[in-house]
């Protein structure tokens, strides 16, 4: 049971994070301006600010089962240097098929100067809302298509994460929270002790 203080601080991520919604919406001419408040109050009240997404894959390994986990994910409204951070593990539409997600961890934002090992490579730096994605599975090797990220298919936009993955369902006995940027965890704390939801996210359907 999530004690009061919890409770409070889970409240205030809802309400920063409808308000944050509805901006967005408003912006791009999905709602009026008569309806802002009332969505407002729809998503604090009857909003969740997770979703349950099943992955399967060994890009993130050893941090995701390769025989597939079901992930507890953090809904963004916008991503942005100030809500995710360098570190976290996140949802973001696959580039090179738009229609489906990947899990990646987020290593390098905005401003960043990204240098390669290779000395043939040119260093660059990461323009405004571009990121550098990469695998968990050092395993893997991008030049024989292993590992599907950055080094690949090069930056993405930081408008194309969808959320952070704060929670992996392995197995009935091997689950826990994600190890993501210490910023991020102290924030998504109080989600994940009031929307976790294990038998829900057994339920869910493995697609």
């Amino acid at each position: 049971m999530a004690s009061l203080s919890t409770w409070l601080r889970y409240i205030v991520h809802k309400i920063e994070y409808s308000i944050s919604l509805s901006s967005k919406n408003y912006q791009i001419g999905q709602i009026t301006d008569k309806q802002v408040n009332e969505n407002v109050w729809k998503n604090v009240f009857q909003g969740k600010l997770t979703y349950v997404h099943f992955n399967k894959g060994e890009e993130m390994a050893p941090t995701l089962s390769g025989q597939g986990g079901t992930l507890l994910v953090r809904r963004l409204p916008t991503a942005d240097p100030k809500k995710v951070f360098v570190g976290d593990v996140v949802a973001l539409k696959d580039p090179q098929n738009p229609d489906n997600c990947i899990v990646r961890r987020l290593a390098a934002v905005e401003g960043d100067e990204m240098v390669s090992t290779d000395e043939k490579d040119e260093p660059f730096v990461l323009e405004n809302d571009q990121c550098w994605v990469v695998s968990d599975n050092e395993s893997l090797s991008p030049k024989v298509l292993e590992a599907a990220d950055s080094r690949l298919f090069g930056p993405v936009p930081m408008s194309d994460i969808l959320g952070r993955v704060i929670y992996c369902l392995r197995s009935s006995v091997d689950h826990g929270p994600i190890r993501n940027s210490e910023t991020a965890m102290h924030k998504d704390s109080p989600v994940l002790a009031v929307e976790l939801d294990i038998d829900e996210m057994a339920r869910s359907p493995k697609t």
